[in-house]
């Protein structure tokens, strides 16, 4: 997997909008979440990054990603805790500490049951935690589920 928007493999990345913003490490998890949002046709354009400070230069438009707009942000970000480089409690913290990103909604989509993670979490603004089900048919229906939600029913405030 890279980081190329996973509707256009092979095109560089552009300032095309981005629906879903799916930071995940597990190469097996993140092609589970793609295929149920395709499968469901949720998100025109979904965006995989793979590590923690990847995502923070994405959203924050620097690094590889300084070409990108501020005001062309994803419908929702669903958020794996563990993360390479920089944890996913690390990005949530940064993300919601800033005027510009902190209404992006996220979801945290985690193999950590942890009560600590779970309640730091949603101390930081998270608008939801949810454990990854390890069956798959599980898995896929709270993608799906998810993705219906936070990028069709969901109503953010033009600001």
């Amino acid at each position: 997997m890279t980081d190329q928007p996973i509707d256009q493999p092979t095109a560089p990345f552009s300032n095309q909008s981005i629906s879903i913003l799916l930071v995940e490490d597990n190469p097996a998890d993140a092609e589970l979440a793609i295929r149920a949002l395709r499968n469901n046709r949720i998100g025109n354009h979904i965006q995989l990054l793979q590590d923690g400070a990847e995502a923070l230069d994405f959203i924050f438009c620097r690094g590889d990603y300084a070409h990108r707009s501020m005001t062309n942000q994803p419908k929702v970000i669903l958020l794996d805790l563990k993360l390479p480089k920089v944890s996913g409690l690390e990005v949530l913290r940064q993300l919601k500490s800033d005027p510009q990103t902190q209404m992006i909604p996220v979801v945290v989509l985690t193999s950590s049951a942890q009560d600590r993670d779970m309640i730091e979490s949603y101390k930081l603004g998270v608008n939801s935690y949810i454990v990854k089900p390890v069956d798959f048919e599980q898995f896929n229906q709270v993608v799906q589920q998810l993705g219906f939600y936070w990028v069709l029913f969901n109503q953010l405030p033009v600001l």
